[in-house]
């Protein structure tokens, strides 16, 4: 009996995949009680499944991938029972826009996205898929000044509703790609979505102070300013944990893979200060890059980010948060997404130091138990 074989109608089980750069993540959750449970969840390196080592950024076919989500689904440890899922898409492989229209019903919403994207979008409509959603707002409507025919008094002001409306297009491309893993998975996808907007839903809370989100990747380190549930600003590093293992493995003269290791159970917080020393001449530039980035914001729109969220499988690094927080002179934590479900008592710590590299995976397992209704 093969793993799908033993679902029922009835299963309310669901499942979040992160497909990155060195590895798969996955978590399953389930509805109780109106409350998000852990089911289980996983993650499998990708690195041997291209020749590389683990935590190594791979570039991988379709075939590959499916075959490593395959085989992570099928571990004893990870016991996946569901193939309802929702599936994140990576932040550049998209294009986003704010548009503003004025205040119309969903139906004909829904008509003029795709008009006024064209103004937005550089490429042909007809090769990408839209997605859209209107943003709260806060300050006054639009206001347009118009003048009676005939009339020589003062312009009349009219005032028209707006409403802003973020606008992503992901290329007809993509999405085929990521239908044929998880086809070739034997899935259900519900969803596809974009990495942030998962990431935003399992570790931002609902404050209206802008914070910065980082993921800490093995291949790059992506920077999202983040304010009201948008995106006010983003920048990718060209950097991650890969190239931190680089330098411990070359400097020490181990191999890469030992390197990970030494990197993984140490970090920056133990005695080793040699090692530390190399951990922190890793992170310099991209520390650098992100504090460009938050001046930039401060300087655009007058205000101050009141923290920093660290997420994505650096993030686990031991000792970051206190780095990150003497660099950037502001709040830095580690994003803790499964926060936002029920776990087991006894698996809080170990949960609270894997966590960042599971907020992709929750927050999309979140949206599908949510679409559940």
């Amino acid at each position: 009996m093969g793993i799908f074989d033993i679902f029922s109608k009835a299963d309310t089980s669901v499942m979040g995949v992160d497909i990155g750069s060195s590895s798969i993540k996955i978590v399953q959750l389930k509805k109780k009680n109106g409350q998000a449970v852990l089911e289980t969840y996983g993650e499998l390196a990708l690195g041997p499944y291209g020749g590389g080592t683990v935590g190594q950024a791979v570039v991988l076919p379709a075939d590959k991938i499916s075959q490593a989500l395959i085989d992570l689904m099928k571990e004893k440890e990870v016991n996946i029972t569901t193939k309802r899922c929702g599936l994140s898409i990576p932040f550049a492989s998209s294009l986003m826009a704010e548009v503003e229209i004025p205040q119309v019903s969903s139906k004909q919403l829904a008509t003029m996205i795709p008009i006024e994207a064209r103004k937005y979008i550089p490429v042909p409509i007809s090769e990408v898929t839209l997605d859209w959603s209107v943003i709260p707002k806060s300050d006054a409507p639009a206001v347009i000044e118009e003048k009676p025919l005939g009339a020589k008094d003062e312009p009349v002001k009219k005032i028209v509703p707006h409403v802003n409306v973020l606008v992503v297009a992901i290329h007809n491309d993509t999405l085929s790609r990521y239908k044929e893993i998880v086809t070739k998975a034997g899935l259900d996808a519900n969803f596809f979505e974009i990495e942030i907007f998962s990431t935003m839903r399992a570790v931002v809370d609902e404050t209206l102070a802008p914070v910065m989100i980082m993921d800490f990747g093995a291949a790059s380190t992506k920077l999202y300013i983040v304010e009201r549930g948008i995106i006010k600003s983003s920048h990718t590093v060209n950097r991650g944990g890969q190239d931190i293992t680089s330098t411990i493995s070359k400097s020490l003269g181990i191999t890469p893979i030992e390197a990970e290791v030494k990197k993984r159970e140490a970090g920056a917080a133990g005695p080793d200060k040699q090692l530390t020393e190399l951990i922190t001449l890793g992170l310099d530039y991209i520390f650098e890059e992100a504090n460009r980035t938050l001046l930039s914001f401060e300087k655009k729109y007058n205000k101050a980010v009141s923290k920093v969220i660290l997420i994505g499988g650096g993030a686990a690094l031991k000792g970051l948060p206190e780095l990150a927080k003497l660099s950037f002179k502001t709040e830095a934590i580690a994003g803790n997404p499964f926060g936002k479900v029920a776990t087991p008592a006894f698996l809080e710590k170990a949960l609270r130091e894997t966590g960042p590299e599971f907020a992709v995976a929750i927050g999309l397992a979140l949206r599908e138990l949510a679409e559940q209704g």
